[in-house]
């Protein structure tokens, strides 16, 4: 029995740093995705994103459960959780607990979506975001061995100097302890080039969220717009054959379908099936 038990051990022990990196192909899933029917039943919505053929998750809430509760639904399942989002106060301040939570996911990546601010972003905080992701992204690669991803949401795309404040965050940041989830409609909405972006900063993103934006929506730098502005890939504004070729050559490790619309019952589906066209 003794022996038998030894390897499993050093198997979970281990295990959030042996992921399957997902390819837009075959895509992970963003829990937010699923937001309502994971509240209801966890289990049963990991069944109806597994039965898409998806089995890579990004998990933005636990629900109202554990990590360990969440993590023995996925392992059942023969499914992961790569990347765990969490709220901005809880990155700064709960730093040890957000840790523990993802590594007892299996996750590798710790991911912030939105930095609370009132007004345009401004460069007082942005030099105030890349003090705090440093030292944060510091303590969760060098005492956990997690890596730190901040995932844009368009605010930071206020003009600064020759670029943008998102620039600045890229260029003041440790790149050993910062990186960088690139959501493409929030890249493309504030009028930046996904394609651009991932050239000019080839080794910095990890996660990529795909999503489309409807046609005829006109961006801004507010960082909002209606859900039903999601629309399923390829029918919306976004050059997405050019974002693919550009990501396949960074070093981007999952890519996860992100559809915060209404509709996801119809336009999940015709986004996989998009993917699967794209070579």
């Amino acid at each position: 029995m003794i022996r038998k038990l030894i390897p499993l051990v050093v198997f979970t022990a281990f295990s959030a740093f042996a992921q399957k990196p997902s390819t837009p192909q075959k895509p992970g899933m963003v829990s937010y995705t699923y937001r309502h029917s994971f509240q209801r039943d966890v289990a049963a919505t990991l069944d109806t994103v597994k039965a898409l053929g998806i089995t890579d998750m990004e998990f933005s809430n636990l629900f109202g459960r554990t990590a360990q509760d969440i993590r023995k639904l996925l392992d059942e399942r023969g499914m992961q959780c790569s990347s765990f989002g969490v709220g901005y106060p809880d990155f700064l301040n709960k730093t040890a607990e957000v840790a523990q939570n993802a590594k007892t996911l299996g996750a590798k990546y710790v991911r912030v979506a939105w930095i609370p601010h009132e007004g345009p972003f401004t460069l007082a905080m942005a030099e105030e975001t890349v003090a705090n992701f440093n030292r944060v992204g510091k303590i969760l690669k060098e005492e956990h061995g997690l890596t730190f991803c901040y995932h844009n949401h368009g605010f930071e795309f206020e003009p600064y100097e020759k670029g943008t404040l998102f620039d600045y965050i890229v260029q003041k940041t440790d790149p050993n302890y910062v990186s960088f989830e690139m959501d493409i409609l929030w890249t493309y909405f504030p009028g930046q080039d996904p394609v651009q972006l991932l050239e000019k900063y080839p080794k910095r993103f990890k996660l990529m969220h795909l999503k489309d934006l409807r046609k005829g929506v006109k961006g801004n730098l507010s960082g909002g717009t209606p859900v039903e502005n999601d629309v399923a890939l390829g029918t919306g504004q976004l050059p997405l054959p050019a974002i693919m070729k550009a990501a396949k050559k960074t070093s981007i490790q999952h890519y996860y379908i992100e559809d915060e619309s209404p509709n996801i019952k119809t336009q999940v589906p015709q986004t996989i099936a998009y993917l699967k066209t794209l070579k």
